[in-house]
């Protein structure tokens, strides 16, 4: 993978974001009772660490591609479905699909992993979904990716700030990861599919 998208190491001198920098989100002035702002204060920071690792851990397992022996090949219809099914004559199957050959570029680097959680639901990514994981493509900026971050997987966007790399969830109610300096990052594959069942 892209060797600029792995940070390992100490703090690197004008790190980090600079005072007066960065876009801030509006704040509210709320009064609560002083015996309570401790425990306000403390219940934000725990629901704010919280949402952090729920974005961050949203890899339920992984699992290697098994050798297709029978290849099988399905028809392709070309005609649009309204209602109903589409006529199984000839002349609306514009081919024959192998489910691997589509899903699959490079056996040798491909493998899936089973997503849990909401964070990637705007990407149409859901829990249960299976993704297809290559790690023979370079990752670039928008791709979505599997990352280790301090040892976790992780499925999300790739971006990148002023300050480095960044992850970023597919759903509002959780917050883009910053890559911090001296943290242990790698982008370890990109996201080329999906599947769902359902039932």
């Amino acid at each position: 993978m892209n060797d600029s998208f792995k940070t390992h190491g100490g703090k690197r001198p004008g790190a980090g974001r600079k005072p007066g920098t960065g876009q801030a989100e509006p704040s509210t002035v709320m009064r609560v009772p002083h015996s309570q702002a401790g425990t306000v204060r403390d219940f934000l920071i725990a629901l704010k660490q919280k949402r952090q690792h729920a974005a961050q851990d949203n890899v339920l397992e992984l699992s290697c591609l098994a050798p297709d022996n029978r290849h099988i090949a399905l028809p392709l219809y070309t005609t649009r479905v309204v209602a109903g099914f589409p006529s199984p004559a000839d002349d609306h199957v514009e081919k024959r699909l192998s489910p691997s050959d589509y899903l699959v570029k490079n056996d040798s680097a491909t493998f899936f992993v089973r997503v849990k959680g909401d964070s990637m639901i705007d990407a149409g990514i859901f829990e249960n979904d299976v993704l297809v994981i290559d790690r023979s493509i370079e990752a670039r900026v928008g791709d979505i990716v599997l990352a280790i971050l301090e040892g976790e997987f992780t499925v999300k966007t790739l971006g990148r700030s002023k300050q480095g790399p960044r992850l970023i969830p597919a759903n509002d109610h959780y917050p883009v990861i910053e890559i911090r300096a001296g943290q242990s990052f790698e982008v370890y594959g990109v996201v080329t599919g999906s599947m769902r069942k359902f039932r």
